[in-house]
């Protein structure tokens, strides 16, 4: 057994859960924050038999798309704002992070 934990663009969730519901996959959403743009996350918990490892993973990978969004470049790496007077600055989110761990024990109650 393995546990898929996925890291998701919040705009993905949605779409996400549909396809993963759609395809009989049981799945647990928790909300998250990232830690450099500081936006909302999703991390999608995933409890598959090993035999639908790529089955899971080509639904995340079809349903979470990279995209490019403009975020003020006044804030720097510890949020602080150095100048009302910015531009902004061009950065890749989405897609998803996603971290497969073999399950030693399962039992549900």
């Amino acid at each position: 057994m393995k546990l898929i934990t996925a890291i998701i663009n919040k705009k993905d969730e949605s779409f996400l859960s549909n396809a993963l519901t759609e395809r009989g996959f049981y799945h647990t959403r928790i909300s998250t924050n990232g830690g450099f743009l500081r936006k909302t996350n999703a991390t999608i918990l995933i409890g598959i038999e090993n035999n639908r490892l790529e089955e899971a993973l080509e639904i995340i990978r079809s349903n979470c798309k990279k995209r490019v969004e403009q975020i003020p470049s006044f804030l720097s790496t510890s949020g602080i704002i150095h100048s009302l007077n910015y531009n902004t600055a061009e950065v890749v989110v989405g897609g998803a992070t996603i971290f497969v761990t073999n399950i030693e024990y399962f039992e549900k109650i």
